[in-house]
């Protein structure tokens, strides 16, 4: 396609055009990828640095593949490409494209989103919270799978076991689809229903203090506060830090060390039915197995970073 015909899309980058990168793309030999294009406004949705490096070339067409769909879905599909490859998205443009989806898209699930702009699961959930009261109020999401799932886990368990008592002979993975909630689920409702107990589990009993309260503790002279909640809010930019951290990148150790959380953080954003329906039955032990074991490790891991960490606590609070 003439590069004439085509206009600057509406990019999730706020800092605008890297002109480095642009240098580098234009003295690379080989063909440029395809750029995204919308159809039918002839703006750039994924692709604006190899466009602008094929005119610093001198090049008059360049391959580009049409993409049909709305100005929101455009967008949403410009957020997943430059998450997946090319320049990456900084933390902060990656936050505010995952708000303007949850604004437009408020039906994905937060795991879905999180997939989609490159952010933890949790951190999508915390900036729903934030824009509550300008969002619907929903019954169900549509997870990275595109199956549709109730927000709350009591209809779904109520569901399965209407379902269940209609048709017993029914297989989990048939009832988990009808009801939206996942075959464990159902298996769990299943046992609870065959034991005489109800499908919906009770909720537990709130601890003294909120969950969101630190749990201090009285040294004697000094609180030292441990958090109740021993989980960052944010995973991905708690990863994204020590990414940054000059005494864990210079050290071999310390990069084994990143690449272990790299990859695990890569497991946990695709973690749930995914990774679940991707387990043949005749190897579920042995994936159980490992799974169980790797856990087991860096259970321990944390125990004794959990025991160094309150030592140098205490110390602290002697001096």
């Amino acid at each position: 396609m003439s590069i004439d015909l085509l206009l600057p899309g509406e990019s999730p980058r706020s800092q605008g055009l890297d002109e480095e990168h642009i240098a580098r793309l234009a003295e690379i030999d080989t063909p440029i990828p395809p750029i995204l294009v919308d159809r039918r406004t002839m703006r750039v949705i994924d692709g604006m640095h190899r466009l602008m490096a094929a005119k610093l070339r001198g090049q008059g067409l360049i391959e580009v593949e049409l993409f049909d769909g709305t100005p929101e879905e455009a967008f949403l599909r410009a957020v997943e490409v430059n998450v997946s490859h090319g320049l990456p998205l900084s933390l902060a443009d990656r936050r505010a494209a995952a708000g303007r989806i949850i604004t437009s898209h408020p039906q994905m699930s937060d795991r879905a989103i999180a997939r989609a702009a490159g952010l933890g699961a949790k951190a999508v959930a915390a900036i729903r919270r934030r824009a509550a009261d300008v969002l619907p109020q929903l019954t169900a999401r549509i997870g990275r799978d595109g199956k549709t799932r109730p927000l709350s886990s009591m209809d779904g368990r109520l569901r399965a076991a209407e379902l269940i008592a209609e048709r017993p002979e029914a297989s989990l993975r048939e009832v988990a689809r009808l009801a939206g909630i996942s075959p464990a689920t159902v298996s769990d409702v299943r046992k609870r229903l065959e034991s005489g107990l109800a499908p919906v589990v009770e909720p537990a009993r709130a601890a003294e203090s909120p969950a969101d309260e630190p749990a201090v503790a009285d040294t004697g002279e000094r609180r030292v506060e441990h958090r109740k909640n021993p989980f960052p809010a944010d995973p991905a930019a708690a990863l994204e830090k020590l990414l940054r951290d000059p005494s864990l990148r210079h050290k071999e150790g310390g990069r084994q060390l990143l690449r272990l959380l790299q990859q695990q953080n890569a497991v946990v954003t695709r973690a749930g039915e995914e990774l679940m329906e991707a387990v043949p039955s005749h190897c579920g032990t042995l994936v159980l197995d490992l799974a169980r074991y790797y856990a087991g490790t860096w259970t321990d891991l944390a125990k004794q970073l959990d025991e160094r960490v309150r030592l140098e606590n205490r110390r602290g609070a002697g001096e």
